[in-house]
């Protein structure tokens, strides 16, 4: 089957459209309709596609890495790792699924797995820029800044003119004190990109470091204009201004910062110090005490729900799922007449009548996927989420195609704190046709 390859990562997201199949079309066929799809950024599309090519021809590296690719594109990195995984086991040369698989690792930030990718796709294509880029950001995110270093310069030295670089490499030549050769790197970003307000905000910084306060003001004054709401500008302008004994001018700039960072302790300090130097004891003393509480204030609480699905989330996630039984022939044991009464019942508000009759359609029937699932559902309402898990593992057992069952459980899942467990039973939702699971991915999952 001919290669294809689509760059690492996309930035956009699309709608879902079914993909009509018919008895003629192949493997290929699909794999080349995914393509299509993805290149129209079309992903849960080109996903289903490469699903089908992938049930048709399981044997076929390309059809899992552009699955990991569209995957990646819907955020949903988990899922995105696992078909990388399969690629690479299929073709443990291709460098392009290393680097692809570390930018999902990354995303996931586990950056020392990501850094373990990223060599091993350098030592397979020694000359690519972006493998060493995102060593070098890996690298820089645990804290080896020397490394990353290097690796950023190799990545200018491969191109030259790759703004994202420069301003990587000026960043952690902050984080090593070089703030002089920090200023000279995001000169080169602002030659390229006259337009980045952070390749100013940068300058402006390191020229505070350097003592150079009159020119952190004009790279300051610049970034603000190019950037109106970011925070940090606001501060450093007012603390070089402060420096320059502007207090008077330093003052709105700390309330500025202070309107779009309320918690930003040290825009108090900053404030207050200015307040007391024009003579507003009163005013600084507030901002003083502001600077203390918030920079000590203890925000741990202990939680049931402890995952970013809170309890009213999952409820409300739960609640949309949308029923897709379909009237079956009723048989000798009755178990569907109890399934849809129970289903009924529920639908106008007697949950415990419910339970009863979904027990007694499981009780007559045991293989009834449906009935386990919509016990679940109800008891995941009443806050039992224990018996929902395990009526939702049944239905999984009994139905391993059952999307909805994958989502509720990774809803479940994540809100009692086993987020990783929870972001994989959404991805294989999502994977199985559930095409809401995405949105949730892309909010709790990254």
């Amino acid at each position: 089957m001919k290669r294809h390859l689509l760059p690492a990562v996309f930035l956009f997201l699309g709608t879902s459209l079914s993909i009509p199949v018919t008895a003629q079309q192949t493997a290929v066929e699909f794999f080349e309709n995914g393509i299509n799809r993805s290149k129209s950024s079309d992903f849960t599309g080109a996903l289903q596609a490469f699903s089908m090519a992938i049930t048709m021809n399981p044997e076929n590296a390309p059809s899992y890495y552009n699955r990991g690719l569209a995957k990646a594109n819907l955020k949903d990195h988990r899922g995105a790792i696992l078909d990388y995984d399969k690629a690479i086991e299929l073709n443990s040369k291709d460098a392009m699924a290393y680097l692809s698989r570390g930018v999902s690792k990354s995303r996931q930030e586990d950056h020392r797995g990501a850094l373990l990718d990223f060599s091993r796709s350098i030592e397979l294509n020694p000359d690519d820029p972006q493998a060493y880029y995102n060593r070098g950001i890996s690298r820089s995110r645990i804290d080896q800044y020397q490394s990353a270093l290097t690796d950023f310069s190799k990545a200018i030295e491969l191109e030259p003119t790759n703004a994202y670089s420069y301003f990587a490499r000026a960043v952690t030549k902050q984080k090593l004190s070089d703030f002089a050769g920090s200023v000279l790197d995001f000169a080169k970003v602002i030659d390229i990109t006259p337009k980045r307000a952070q390749a100013y905000a940068g300058r402006g910084m390191s020229k505070v470091e350097l003592k150079d306060f009159a020119g952190a003001v004009t790279d300051l004054n610049k970034a603000i204009e190019l950037s109106p709401e970011d925070s940090e500008s606001y501060f450093y302008r007012a603390y070089a201004k402060g420096k320059l004994d502007d207090y008077k001018g330093a003052l709105p700039d700390y309330e500025r910062a202070l309107a779009l960072k309320p918690d930003h302790y040290r825009a108090y300090y900053g404030r207050g110090f200015c307040r007391s130097k024009l003579g507003d004891q009163k005013g600084a003393v507030q901002d003083f005490n502001q600077a203390i509480e918030i920079n000590n204030v203890n925000v741990d609480t202990k939680v049931v729900y402890n995952g970013r699905i809170t309890h009213a989330i999952l409820d409300n996630l739960r609640n949309l799922v949308q029923e897709r039984d379909k009237i079956n022939e009723l048989g000798a044991e009755r178990a569907e007449a109890y399934f849809s009464r129970g289903v009924s019942k529920h639908k106008q508000g007697d949950s415990k009548a419910a339970l009863i009759d979904l027990s007694k359609s499981i009780e007559l029937n045991p293989a009834y996927a449906e009935a386990y699932f919509s016990r679940g559902l109800i008891k995941s309402a009443q806050g039992d989420q224990k018996g929902s898990l395990t009526d939702c593992n049944s239905a999984i057992k009994l139905k391993p195609g059952y999307a909805e069952v994958f989502y509720v459980r990774g809803l479940i899942k994540h809100s009692l704190g086993d987020e990783n467990g929870g972001c994989l039973d959404l991805s294989k939702a999502g994977e199985l046709g559930y095409t809401p699971a995405y949105k949730v991915i892309s909010e709790y999952c990254n």
